[in-house]
């Protein structure tokens, strides 16, 4: 009976736990592009890819990926086009402020807005309950216009969603996956596009991005009807991304399997995917890890986000500072990631461009 007991009220916090978590939802009413502005939009995207100067080009092609200083943004990358990304945050309101916060911290760290924000509605996030196969088929959208392939990040939910983006781009939920428009946020009627590198038709399905990353993705929020499909795959990285990044910390119910505790919440890569795991400090909330803007306030902080590179094994702490430091190290480990990607996605385009074998 004991035994009963505790399962009933175990079973009663769970439910509980998932009615809290579909209550708020943080959703967009999108909004499309018609007429004028439409036209308008399309037009500025036909000739969105890179056009660099030979001397911005040789810069770009002479940078190493793995050590981007602050005086090679400031100096090089923000005078060139960026990667688009796609933020996906979680489903509790207000969380995709926090998202928003990190938005403004990439900005604030030299990262092109336009960038980041959507076309239509200047919007800078996507919400986890959007269609995955929507969003996976506007990254392919992206790469069409822009030649640079889209980067993820997702937080919670949002992380979830990058798995399941994976999964369709991977071809593991299905063969045919419609090319979308961010900017009438509605399907095209065709599944392929032209790779802008290459010049031959490329399948939605079979596309490759260059990293995403998922935070504090697991835990209760399995038990959401749009998370079922996720089921007993979550960890499990396809070969549609190069670079993967899973966050996760302890005390986690919202966000852990296990509470966060153990390898349960590691990730690992079912074909050429480059998996890394990170356990973030326990103090750090759930909800709030993405807020990050306020470490722009600290040029000493800054410093030392812009001079950091990822550990092996992943440290878990960071010098002592004035001021906020609260999401330091998450701020800092996906930072690194994303200068990095910014260059290797630039130095693939110009080096395809000049007739080069490009990076897959």
């Amino acid at each position: 009976m004991r035994l009963l007991s505790m399962l009933n009220r175990n079973l009663a916090l769970t439910v509980l736990g998932a009615m809290l978590l579909t209550t708020g939802c943080a959703t967009y009413n999108r909004r499309a592009l018609h007429d004028a502005p439409l036209r308008e939009m399309e037009q500025a995207f036909a000739h969105r890819q890179p056009a660099l100067t030979p001397e911005l080009a040789e810069r770009v092609l002479a940078l190493d990926p793995a050590s981007v200083s602050a005086r090679d943004v400031r100096e090089v990358l923000t005078h060139t086009p960026a990667p688009r990304i796609i933020n996906i945050h979680g489903g509790i309101f207000p969380v995709h402020r926090r998202m928003i916060s990190f938005s403004e911290f990439l900005v604030g760290m030299g990262y092109p807005r336009a960038s980041i924000t959507n076309p239509s509605d200047g919007t800078y996030t996507f919400s986890c309950y959007e269609s995955s196969a929507k969003i996976a088929g506007m990254i392919a959208w992206y790469y069409e216009k822009e030649g640079l392939r889209p980067l993820m990040v997702g937080h919670s939910q949002g992380g979830m969603q990058v798995v399941k983006i994976l999964h369709h781009l991977a071809g593991l939920s299905g063969r045919r996956l419609e090319v979308w428009s961010p900017l009438t946020w509605r399907p095209e009627g065709r599944t392929n596009i032209v790779d802008p590198l290459t010049g031959r038709t490329q399948s939605v399905v079979g596309l490759r991005v260059p990293y995403a990353t998922a935070t504090g993705s697991g835990g209760l929020t399995r038990l959401l009807p749009n998370q079922w499909s996720l089921c007993g795959r979550l960890r499990s990285i396809p070969g549609s991304v190069g670079e993967f990044t899973g966050f996760y910390k302890p005390f986690d119910f919202l966000g852990g399997d296990w509470f966060g505790f153990g390898e349960a919440n590691h990730s690992h890569a079912l074909g050429t995917a480059t998996v890394r795991n990170v356990r973030l400090p326990a103090r750090y909330n759930h909800g709030r890890i993405p807020d990050t803007k306020h470490l722009l306030q600290s040029e000493a902080i800054r410093e030392w986000i812009d001079q950091f590179r990822p550990a092996d094994p992943p440290s878990s702490g960071h010098p002592e500072f004035e001021g906020d430091t609260e999401n330091l190290l998450w701020a800092a480990e996906v930072w690194y990631s994303i200068k990095k990607h910014w260059v290797l996605e630039l130095q693939r385009y110009l080096r395809a461009r000049r007739g080069f074998p490009h990076a897959s």
